[in-house]
């Protein structure tokens, strides 16, 4: 059974940095193409960063262009979202998810599974 756990959320000032991590089991391979989403309250889920060929190739939504980054060890099948700079705005459930096509700017539209999520709170 595929499965994905995410961590390393919590509660940090503005300016802050936290790592998340999601660890992928069963069938599901972080050497596929695998991407970080966030919903906050009220707000539709987005997609913010993906990686894929083998970690060549990344996107990143604008809001978060420059302060995240997101790489991947595949050898611990662990996808990990570096988060710096952190601003109120980003405070949201982040979730990891493998994603079918990430040869489109519209990759955020092909998730498949999903982890549970992990919270992330960003105070002024």
């Amino acid at each position: 059974q595929e499965s994905l756990v995410e961590s390393g959320g919590g509660s940090v000032q503005a300016g802050g940095s936290l790592r998340l991590s999601c660890v992928a089991s069963g069938y599901t391979s972080t050497n596929n193409c695998m991407g970080w989403f966030r919903q906050a309250p009220g707000k539709e889920r987005e997609g913010v960063a993906s990686i894929y060929a083998g970690g060549r190739s990344t996107r990143y939504a604008d809001s978060v262009k420059g302060r995240f980054t997101i790489s991947q060890d595949n050898a611990k099948n662990t996808v990990y979202l570096q988060m710096n700079s952190l601003v109120p705005e980003d405070t949201a459930m982040y979730y990891c998810a493998t994603v079918w096509n990430c040869y489109t700017p519209a990759w955020d539209r092909y998730a498949e599974v999903w982890g549970q999520g992990t919270l992330v709170t960003v105070s002024s």
